[in-house]
């Protein structure tokens, strides 16, 4: 009797994820609602609606669309919590080692980069995105453009990667920082972190 009481509980939290499920799977192919539509036959409004939770869901709704987004129904109507663990790598670049703490897939990317020790000069690049850095261990010189500052442990600095940048080990002691990287280029923001002000470099 117990189990008859908790499926109807349990049909309705499914029902209630597969609006969200649908916007991150036609987000992840970067489909916009119109395109979505154009491939389905179905309303641009109905899917809005339908990805809100405003409209039931149903199978006349859910073939076309999982079709177009490459879904399984199970995937969509999965009973179970996937698996959140991430199988890290790490990959060395000279004196940096660059633990990969993401799926290649997300669109916001998080590593923890140890730096060790060198006495070559900082090398810079710049590319598309926006980066926000936390010192876990030591001290970093960071390289921005015409602008060198210190960046010490438990502070953090955030930048636009267009900009040259490079990061380089302090005090004779190995560097750990731990980067989100955006490839959209929009800033990032976290609530509850305060950037202090850094000193400049020496």
């Amino acid at each position: 009797m117990a189990e008859q009481r908790q499926a109807p509980g349990l049909t309705d939290a499914v029902l209630r994820e597969v609006g969200p499920r649908l916007r991150a799977a036609r987000l992840k192919r970067d489909l916009t609602l119109e395109a979505l539509s154009g491939a389905t036959g179905i309303s641009a409004s109905t899917l809005s609606r339908l990805e809100a939770g405003k409209r039931a869901p149903n199978l006349e709704l859910l073939l076309p669309i999982t079709r177009a987004l490459r879904l399984s129904l199970d995937e969509l109507l999965m009973w179970k919590a996937p698996d959140p663990r991430v199988r890290s790598r790490t990959r060395q670049f000279g004196n940096l080692t660059v633990e990969y703490l993401s799926p290649e897939s997300a669109p916001i990317q998080t590593f923890k980069m140890t730096f060790t020790p060198s006495n070559e000069p900082i090398q810079t690049r710049s590319h598309e995105g926006y980066e926000w850095c936390y010192v876990l261990r030591g001290r970093a010189r960071v390289v921005l453009g015409d602008r060198e500052v210190i960046v010490e442990e438990g502070h953090a600095a955030e930048f636009d990667t267009r900009i040259p940048h490079g990061v380089a080990a302090l005090d004779g002691q190995p560097l750990e920082i731990l980067s989100i990287f955006n490839r959209g280029g929009e800033r990032i923001h976290l609530p509850g972190i305060v950037h202090p002000p850094f000193p400049t470099a020496r």
